[in-house]
């Protein structure tokens, strides 16, 4: 049996995702989406790729956003965030754009990452919590994704923050796939083990 203080903490966290993910939803607009789109579709008609990266949690959710927008017509690739300075690098071309998840915007690996992806001539997409970061004022197209609460019983652990980088490049791979007329027949295709 859980601890009532326990029972309580989940209760207190769902009623902080309700309040964190209804104001940022509420926030949002599909314009702010257009930059960040276009420069992932110019790059692409210039036979550029799609890279994601991040930091930590941010890992995590770049190796899903890769795959997802994969599977929706906008192939990708994941970066790793650290190893990115010590060769994998070599997985980019000029031209290429890269996605970068920070929910500081300040994370000093990525800032070196960022970096070296600007170098090898590559463009950056900034998604972060903080839109007064380092990482916002340094990409090209900057995604707001955060808020203020995490909704755990420190208020540290990333986990409300993940949510709104989720919806945030969800949102990006719905404009995405509209953009490539990507029908039942093309997802079915990426899909053969699935029941779809």
């Amino acid at each position: 049996m859980l601890k009532p203080e326990s029972k309580q903490a989940v209760s207190n966290f769902f009623a902080a995702a309700e309040t964190e993910l209804n104001a940022f939803l509420k926030a949002r607009s599909p314009e702010e989406y257009e930059a960040a789109a276009q420069l992932i579709l110019d790059s692409q008609a210039k036979g550029g790729r799609l890279h994601v990266t991040g930091i930590g949690k941010c890992s995590h959710v770049s190796t899903y956003a890769a795959s997802l927008f994969s599977s929706t017509g906008n192939p990708a690739y994941y970066l790793h965030g650290t190893e990115a300075v010590h060769g994998s690098c070599g997985q980019l071309a000029a031209g290429d754009v890269v996605i970068a998840i920070s929910n500081s915007g300040e994370t000093a690996e990525l800032k070196a990452t960022v970096l070296a992806v600007q170098n090898n001539g590559c463009k950056v997409i900034g998604v972060s919590g903080n839109p007064n970061s380092w990482l916002a004022k340094h990409t090209d197209a900057f995604l707001f994704a955060g808020g203020k609460a995490e909704g755990g019983p420190l208020n540290r652990a990333p986990r409300n923050s993940v949510l709104a980088e989720l919806l945030t490049l969800q949102a990006l791979s719905v404009a995405l796939q509209v953009e490539k007329d990507w029908d039942p027949v093309k997802y079915v295709r990426c899909h053969p083990g699935g029941k779809l």
